[in-house]
């Protein structure tokens, strides 16, 4: 090839200069080919499967700084695919700084016009992971702008709960006045009716002596009645103390510590609708979820120094660039770098294995199956219990995922022979006991 430059011939003109006319007619229909293949291979897919895994792949890399149709940090993508062609897409997206240094016109323009704002590079996408990223917001794209949702107070909501809620408390208040009443009235008549039976001559010496008779209180609490009675509900009392102590031994359900930096999930993951595998890349290739690095902070705090509608540098940030001695006024890194003393919240004992790839990539289950309503939380604390019992009967209760997976075609095959029931965990060994206690 270098020679074909030192002679300024063209490859096209070197190989039809010298080979015979057969051949030349041979590899002129090769090139076709070839580029038509290409060109094919560069086309925006529409297979769901492959729409299903852009989107993935969008929300997990690209959801913290776009959006489909709402300017973020960087532009609306809707119609992207309109605007820009896909041979400038794909290596766009892989590496945008390599374009905007290559002197690209556009990849400058963008460049400038969003404040030279650093894209994250991706040189670890195929093209075929670029094509699909792009074949989701095609079909975001088609789908239109999403329609604003009415506020409406209903039973089911939000709002609607609460005032259930109320309206619950208010009736269980009602209801106790009403039988507190009833039983001041009874007793009220009680007497009443003893007064007017005392007063009243119709009356034996025998029923005289009844109605005359008084309830000795000293006595019934010196009973061996009443002694047993309070031993007995103090001894079962005491009993099941201990038996829920013991149950609750390592269960931090509703811990939740003051972490050394304010990070919201509200905003984060609520608001801002940042995949939660952005920052905790390792719940899908490792065993643990990972704290995410001040690196994969910087990817965005590096242009976002503060709260919306507020001035100079947000005191939590300022500790994410005091950790990695970041100077944001010359975009320099120091080297007197000191790691955050994260609070670890979820903990299982040494004694349990847990396996987060086999969880999320494996079984496709969301985070906030274990994790709660992450995306609702200020400051995040443990939702569930995290006990042996909670995970054996989620072990129980859950679907084998064996869509488009090989492993579990003879095991399906077996299970649907012996039964009409959906393939449980339980069923693959999911309750053995080696499963989580090596």
């Amino acid at each position: 090839m270098l020679l074909l430059y030192a002679f300024d011939l063209k490859p096209s003109e070197y190989m039809f200069k010298t080979t015979p006319n057969l051949t030349r007619i041979f590899l002129s229909l090769a090139l076709g080919v070839f580029f038509s293949l290409s060109l094919k291979a560069q086309e925006i897919p529409t297979d769901e499967s492959i729409i299903a895994a852009g989107e993935a792949n969008f929300k997990t890399n690209c959801s913290t700084c776009h959006k489909i149709w709402e300017v973020r940090i960087g532009p609306a993508l809707n119609g992207v695919t309109e605007r820009r062609s896909v041979e400038w897409l794909i290596p766009w997206i892989k590496n945008s700084q390599a374009m905007i240094a290559s002197g690209d016109e556009q990849a400058v323009a963008l460049w400038e016009e969003y404040n030279q704002t650093v894209m994250t590079a991706y040189p670890s996408f195929s093209d075929d992971d670029v094509l699909a990223i792009l074949a989701y917001v095609k079909a975001e794209t088609a789908k239109g702008p999403p329609v604003a949702e009415v506020a409406v107070s209903t039973a089911g909501g939000e709002e609607g709960s609460s005032v259930s809620s109320s309206y619950l408390m208010a009736v269980i208040i009602i209801l106790v006045v009403v039988l507190a009443l009833a039983v001041v009235a009874l007793i009220i008549a009680a007497r009443t009716l003893v007064k007017h039976l005392k007063e009243s001559k119709d009356l034996s010496e025998e029923d005289q002596e009844i109605v005359s008779q008084q309830f000795d209180v000293a006595g019934f609490l010196k009973s061996n009645s009443f002694v047993g009675l309070v031993v007995f509900v103090f001894t079962i009392l005491v009993l099941k103390t201990l038996i829920d102590g013991a149950f609750t031994i390592g269960v931090q359900q509703g811990y939740q510590p003051t972490q050394p930096i304010a990070f919201s999930h509200q905003l984060h993951a609520g608001q801002y609708e940042i995949d939660c595998q952005y920052c905790h890349t390792g719940v899908r290739k490792s065993k643990s979820a990972n704290i995410p690095s001040p690196n994969i902070c910087m990817n965005c705090h590096s242009q976002i120094k503060n709260v919306a509608g507020q001035d100079g540098i947000s005191k939590e940030i300022a500790k994410i660039y005091a950790a990695i001695d970041y100077d944001p006024d010359t975009q320099t890194y120091g080297t007197d770098t000191k790691p955050i003393e994260w609070v670890r919240i979820h903990n299982l004992p040494d004694l349990a294995y847990f396996n987060h790839s086999q969880h999320v990539k494996v079984a496709e289950i969301e985070c906030q199956t274990c994790h709660g309503p992450i995306q609702e939380m200020e400051v995040v604390y443990q939702y569930a219990n995290l006990t042996m019992g909670w995970c054996i009967n989620c072990h129980r209760e859950t679907d084998v995922n064996t869509k488009g997976n090989e492993y579990y075609d003879k095991l399906v095959k077996l299970h649907s022979e012996q039964s009409k029931e959906p393939m449980k965990v339980e069923d693959i060994g999911g309750l053995e006991c080696s499963k989580c206690h090596y």
